[in-house]
């Protein structure tokens, strides 16, 4: 199916379709703008929630306030807090909407603003310094499973566990699943994983029931900020680029969108982001490709010396028999 979808795309075909649902609803999936996540993990919680997804480790990790660390079987959605000095050139803050009148501006601008006492770099030492003095930014973000157009954990998978759904996202069926694991290492974002007690794999599903009753997922539903929105991928795509354009003008020259290129490796994301830094901040591929790209052609290579072999073989026993 794998081979047939990266046929499909080239005519103009959505993954939906070239899986053979006809007709079917339009391509939804996510964007996450990261620029305005505040990091309050309430998508964690939903996800679980909703999707009865076990709890995942309350250990102290050491990487500011992220206790998993990444995804995994038991962390569909994973809410990153990258930590960065903010003096390294390139980065800016002021992500805020200039919507605000001259007058509370000014009245904003009289005050002396101080820091609240979040944490920083440096030890501890009593002292509550000026925001300006804190030295580093956080970059807060959702993760998520991608639900690419050419997925390589569908072609791999050898019991149709893995299934394209007429909404165009990639479910796993975990009462079909053999445990064989062909699917972790072929995610080139290292999104599926096994569940240690049952060796069975796991990820988001996109809140696959929910949207067959006409319902958003559940962590786009929690989001307080909108920093997770639910979709048709082609309206998200246009206010992606709104938005990007939009911090673009605000002085955000960091701002970039990650996944949503439909001529990118994976044939684009069903969930794609909103970055204030490189992809390699945030733990994510720089150019992610799918893993069974090569398939085809070594399957071809294989039929020739297949055939060449026969040839030579039909050849050995004419020749032996006269």
């Amino acid at each position: 199916m794998g081979v047939d979808l990266r046929e499909a795309a080239r005519s103009g075909l959505d993954p939906a379709g070239a899986s053979g649902y006809d007709p079917h609803p339009p391509r939804v999936g996510f964007f996450t703008d990261t620029s305005v996540c505040i990091g309050c993990k309430a998508c964690e919680v939903a996800c679980k929630e909703w999707n009865a997804v076990p709890e995942d480790g309350l250990t102290f990790t050491g990487m500011s306030y992220d206790n998993t660390m990444g995804l995994g079987a038991d962390t569909w959605r994973h809410v990153a807090f990258v930590e960065q000095p903010r003096r390294l050139g390139r980065q800016e803050t002021n992500l805020a909407d200039a919507e605000l009148s001259a007058a509370i501006t000014a009245q904003a601008a009289a005050r002396t603003p101080v820091s609240l006492g979040m944490p920083e770099s440096r030890p501890p030492d009593g002292h509550v310094a000026s925001v300006r003095d804190m030295d580093f930014r956080w970059l807060m973000a959702s993760d998520v499973c991608k639900h690419c157009t050419h997925a390589a954990c569908l072609d791999v998978c050898p019991t149709g566990s893995l299934f394209r759904t007429e909404f165009g996202t990639v479910v796993v069926q975990e009462d079909v699943c053999n445990g064989c694991g062909y699917c972790v290492p072929a995610c080139p974002y290292g999104v599926i994983d096994q569940r240690k007690d049952d060796g069975r794999v796991w990820k988001c599903t996109l809140c696959y029931d929910r949207l067959s009753v006409g319902q958003e997922p559940a962590c786009a539903k929690s989001c307080p900020t909108d920093s997770i929105q639910f979709g048709e991928l082609d309206e998200l795509r246009e206010r992606a680029e709104k938005r990007v354009r939009q911090l673009h003008d605000q002085g955000v020259a960091d701002a970039r969108l990650y996944g949503h290129d439909p001529a990118d490796g994976v044939g684009g994301a069903g969930a794609f982001f909103l970055l204030l830094d490189e992809p390699e901040v945030y733990g994510l591929p720089p150019d992610p490709v799918v893993t069974t790209r090569d398939l085809p052609a070594m399957w071809r290579r294989v039929g020739v010396a297949a055939a060449g072999l026969l040839v030579g073989l039909v050849g050995v026993t004419i020749i032996g028999g006269g």
